[in-house]
């Protein structure tokens, strides 16, 4: 039994006209709202007074400027009983929900910007939700339980399902089948005084897009709903300020809406105001689905697994511009490395149902100018300088056959300057605001993207979690579950659950197989073909040192990602709305 509470504090952002994060989209700008978005919050502390704390935030990504700003917060409230190593701050992903909240300049272009009180009322509710829900926390039974989604029920697609027919693991499948291919299992964690459950825990892949990019609403998606719906369900059975988190596995790859023939016609007709009926929908589903894996014999009762043991975590940083995978990972190549960070023209394009990016003629173009790119690189790279050659050669050995359109270390998109960019303002107003933000040294020293990421795995008993920044697809996340599994298991582990959307964001993680394909998910794989087998590797080592007494464990746990110029991050503060 531990001690254990809950509490949800609403984030308190008034849509004022900036871009919602999630798509992208210059024009996808919230002006009302449709439902709340909340950070909600476990407290979960042991018999030593350890404690781990899990908070979801109704986002659509969470970076290191809050979690940072949360970890100060608690540390300044809390003193030495933070334990920030077993602290995850997560998100549902929603797309239509407030950005701005970042420093690094990418994320933040359609915003406009980097808006200061944003990221105040995410940090402010996200303490305030932890805070309570430790004042909240009383004797709890903690079990997990799980359900497996009928395939007839509609709630999840692969919309890459070529690329991930490329596994080896994988079993044929028609396109009629997509549905088949992703993890359907649900689990749930839940929170039971007196035999009767007051909270839970969800965890289950498929991205918060129920919501097209043409709405002007902050809202919750399919995730939102579901945890209303929960907590509509315990408090008609009379449970006091009931708290159900939606929180994500492996949804890099898996959609909300149908993927098969017809699909781009049946999303179409779905649209306007049916779209927050799918959305609500669709979070029905999973509402259901979690109710299903915490009911025994038609009732909520006692069900799953007892979780019992003590609260423990490891988390570290990592710079993963180069880190060498071991071979195991890397289907046997040795000396398989990450690279600097790039983006395809497949992320450029988007995803066919969920969100088109580009047209597909300029799509067409901006292949074969990356192409032509390389080309005349590669032509000519035995004339350059040593340094440059190499550092030419192993571009291209890390993220080849992605065909790069941004660069984003040195700021060149199809190897030309950001400021000098030929796409002309008028044909993209991101690409404009990108353009205007280098031209005026917004970008000299900036980063676009985050590159020193954060994993970790927090211990709750027999039960770990495996905290992942970013989208990790179906099959990469079972691979890196795969990874830690053995290690966690030999010391008494249970249970090894996948959670990503983790504590920072820098886009997807595919297996080398999906990489190939270069889908949207393989083309924001920004670290190229091998950062899963990286990752593999990483976390293999941090689950050796979580088994470890604390005394005998030796890992990096003091890096942090650098701060960016505060005079750049300046110019690109508090930009007027157009």
């Amino acid at each position: 039994m531990y001690q254990l509470g809950w509490a949800k504090v609403d984030l308190g952002i008034e849509p004022a006209g900036r871009a919602m994060n999630g798509y992208g989209m210059w024009n996808h700008r919230a002006t009302g709202q449709q439902t709340p978005l909340y950070a909600r919050a476990w407290y979960v502390a042991d018999a030593d007074g350890r404690a781990a704390i899990i908070c979801c935030v109704d986002l659509a990504m969470v970076l290191h400027t809050m979690r940072s700003g949360v970890v100060a917060a608690l540390r300044a409230e809390l003193g030495d009983e933070f334990l920030e190593e077993a602290f995850v701050l997560t998100c549902t992903h929603t797309h239509s929900s407030p950005g701005g909240c970042g420093h690094e300049a990418l994320y933040n272009v359609v915003t406009p910007g980097f808006v200061p009180e944003h990221l105040d009322a995410v940090v402010a509710a996200c303490t305030a939700a932890i805070l309570e829900a430790r004042a909240s926390a009383a004797p709890t039974d903690l079990a997990l339980g799980d359900t497996q989604i009928a395939p007839e029920a509609e709630v999840a697609w692969n919309r890459s399902l070529a690329s991930y027919l490329r596994n080896p693991e994988s079993t044929p499948l028609a396109d009629t089948h997509a549905h088949l291919a992703l993890d359907r299992r649900m689990r749930v964690l839940t929170a039971r005084r007196d035999g009767e459950l007051n909270s839970m825990l969800s965890l289950f892949g498929v991205h918060c897009t129920s919501l097209g990019n043409t709405l002007e609403r902050h809202d919750g998606d399919n995730k939102g709903y579901a945890a209303a719906g929960v907590e509509a369900t315990l408090a008609a059975d009379g449970v006091s300020n009931p708290v159900a988190i939606f929180a994500q596995a492996t949804a890099g790859d898996v959609s909300p809406h149908y993927h098969g023939p017809g699909d781009v016609a049946r999303r179409k007709r779905i649209s306007g105001e049916a779209e927050y009926v799918e959305a609500e929908r669709n979070g029905t589903v999973q509402r259901d689905a979690a109710i299903a894996a915490a009911r025994a014999d038609g009732s909520l009762s006692d069900a799953g697994s007892s979780i019992e043991g003590s609260i423990d975590g490891v988390l570290t940083y990592i710079d993963f511009t180069d880190v060498e995978a071991d071979a195991r990972f890397a289907g046997g190549v040795t000396g398989a490395r990450t690279g600097k960070p790039c983006h395809g023209v497949a992320f450029f394009a988007g995803t066919r149902v969920d969100g088109p990016g580009m047209p597909k003629p300029i799509a067409v173009a901006a292949r074969l100018q990356s192409r032509l790119l390389r080309w005349r690189r590669l032509r000519r790279v035995d004339r350059m300088p040593a340094a440059e050659a190499e550092a030419m050669r192993r571009l291209y050995e890390t993220q080849d056959p992605k065909d790069i359109l941004m660069e984003d270390e040195p700021k060149l998109q199809l190897g030309t300057p950001i400021a000098k960019s030929m796409v002309p303002d008028w044909a993209d107003p991101s690409a404009a605001e990108l353009k205007r933000q280098a031209k005026i040294g917004a970008l000299d020293r900036s980063s676009l993207v985050p590159t020193v990421l954060p994993i970790q795995i927090v211990r709750i008993g027999t039960l770990a979690l495996v905290c992942c920044p970013g989208e990790f697809t179906t099959m990469s996340g079972r691979r890196v579950v795969d990874t830690v599994r053995p290690v966690l298991e030999a010391d008494g582990v249970t249970n090894v659950l996948f959670m990503s959307y983790c504590n920072d964001y820098m886009g997807y993680v595919t297996t080398h197989q999906e990489y190939d394909e270069q889908a949207y998910e393989g083309g924001h794989t920004i670290f190229g073909r091998w950062t899963l087998a990286a990752f593999q590797t990483r976390f293999e080592r941090l689950a050796q040192q979580l088994v470890k007494p604390t005394v005998e464990r030796d890992y990096d746990s003091e890096t942090r990602p650098a701060p960016q110029p505060a005079d750049e991050l300046a110019l690109r503060s508090n930009l007027p709305v157009p």
